[in-house]
């Protein structure tokens, strides 16, 4: 049975891996539903040589990743646009289809623009339309914010296609052991190596402004290895080691404002939650209990923490302030509970739950209590939020895996040659 022990430990675990880019795969949730919507291709200017990345189909399999939109297929489009002008919507009325999606790429003085427009067919008119310049390096990300604006204008809610991931692999080739940190787009597409170390790698997270990534590795050698917590920035990939106490430092987490980590330090002999602020490595012990305590995540506003601790005999949530109090117990139902992760809102915690059908990914309601169980595997592990709240990522045995925050569509994002570990989703980027 997986106890909090085995949590910490697993910050010593060779995992099997090596590195190439994900792939993504829907495994159920999405047959007979979401909204109708039609993306014809987009148009190439005549004499414009055609580009490396296929604009619509991307958008198409970013929207249809979500579950909440069933895309028409390209074989049955009863017309292929150059423009508004040229839209007969009766024909799109008469295939059902109430929104259509029709982009073009123009050039100009060797630069690109990309157009797109969103249409209401049942009105006949135009809901949005953007403009972006663009060169064959972003052509990607440009169909991601196309992919957002969609998104947003059918349901209300801020897209995350133009988010990223971060996650760790790792290459193990005979008796030799290599680990990867990783960022990608949230399909998977333009990984970037941030560090590639002998050293198992735990823990990445993302600063609240999304430049910076703090992780747990090992420096040293011999008898002075030991584990450390750096913080690396993703623009010039400078690093810095900021926690390296005597024994155990682990689970950096950001405060919202980006000024602090909560951490878990074991300098003092056991395991306990501490506050280091980043801009004078002042030290605040925010626990103190002969129990475990780790996996500190701080709440939206700031003004208190949740973390794991087995204080009452077995791995449970608790919650604390963040200027120190009597810690208060979360969770009650099944015998482990751990790996906390607050809602964008904060009126959730996706965790890591054994009601007793082995480790799944569960969301807590904090003003309900009420626990939904989102999978249905037994070996789940690392959950966390995307920044809108609509998904929650984690890993399930060699892969990471997606769910939406109803346990109605389910993703997979496989990794071809081995295990991908770790994972946690960008904030948005402003």
């Amino acid at each position: 049975m997986r106890t909090l022990f085995f949590c910490l430990l697993t910050y010593l675990t060779l995992f099997n891996q090596s590195h190439a880019i994900l792939t993504i795969d829907i495994t159920g949730g999405t047959e007979g539903g979401g909204q109708p919507i039609a993306i014809t291709p987009f148009t190439l200017e005549t004499g414009l040589s055609p580009l490396f990345e296929d604009i619509a189909k991307i958008v198409s399999e970013d929207l249809y990743r979500t579950g909440r939109f069933a895309i028409m297929p390209k074989h049955t489009l009863p017309e292929q646009p150059l423009d508004s002008n040229q839209i007969q919507f009766s024909q799109w009325q008469a295939a059902g289809m109430p929104h259509l999606v029709v982009g073009r790429i123009l050039s100009r003085e060797g630069a690109y623009t990309v157009e797109f427009e969103l249409f209401d067919v049942l009105k006949g008119k135009q809901m949005i339309g953007y403009r972006y310049p663009a060169n064959t390096q972003n052509i990607r990300q440009i169909a991601h914010q196309i992919s957002d604006q969609i998104y947003h204008t059918l349901t209300g809610e801020r897209g995350v296609f133009s988010t990223r991931i971060v996650y760790v692999t790792v290459q193990r080739n005979d008796k030799k052991v290599q680990y990867h940190l990783y960022i990608a787009d949230v399909d998977g597409a333009n990984p970037r190596m941030m560090l590639e170390s002998p050293e198992p790698i735990f823990s990445p997270t993302w600063s609240p402004d999304g430049q910076h990534i703090a992780y747990v590795t090992y420096q040293g050698d011999g008898r002075n290895k030991g584990m450390a917590i750096y913080i690396q920035e993703i623009s010039t990939g400078q690093r810095k080691v900021v926690s390296a106490e005597q024994g155990m430092n682990a689970a950096p987490a950001w405060s919202p404002d980006g000024t602090r980590l909560a951490l878990t330090l074991s300098k003092d002999g056991n395991s306990e939650i501490y506050i280091l602020n980043l801009q004078d490595s002042a030290l605040t012990r925010l626990t103190n209990n002969p129990a475990i305590d780790t996996e500190p995540e701080w709440s939206p506003d700031g003004k208190s923490l949740v973390f794991t601790s087995n204080r009452g005999g077995r791995p449970q949530i608790y919650r604390i302030s963040s200027q120190g109090a009597k810690a208060q117990r979360l969770t009650f139902k099944g015998s482990y509970n751990a790996r906390p992760r607050f809602s964008p809102n904060g009126e959730q915690l996706a965790l890591l739950h054994n009601g007793g059908n082995g480790y799944q990914i569960a969301v807590l309601d904090l003003k309900s209590k009420q626990y939904k169980i989102l999978t249905k595997t037994s070996l789940d592990e690392s959950p966390c939020f995307a920044p809108n709240g609509s998904m929650i990522l984690y890993t399930t045995g060699t892969s990471l895996s997606a769910v939406s925050i109803d346990g109605r569509v389910h993703q997979r994002l496989a990794e071809a040659l081995g295990e991908v570990r770790e994972p946690a989703w960008s904030p948005f980027f402003d």
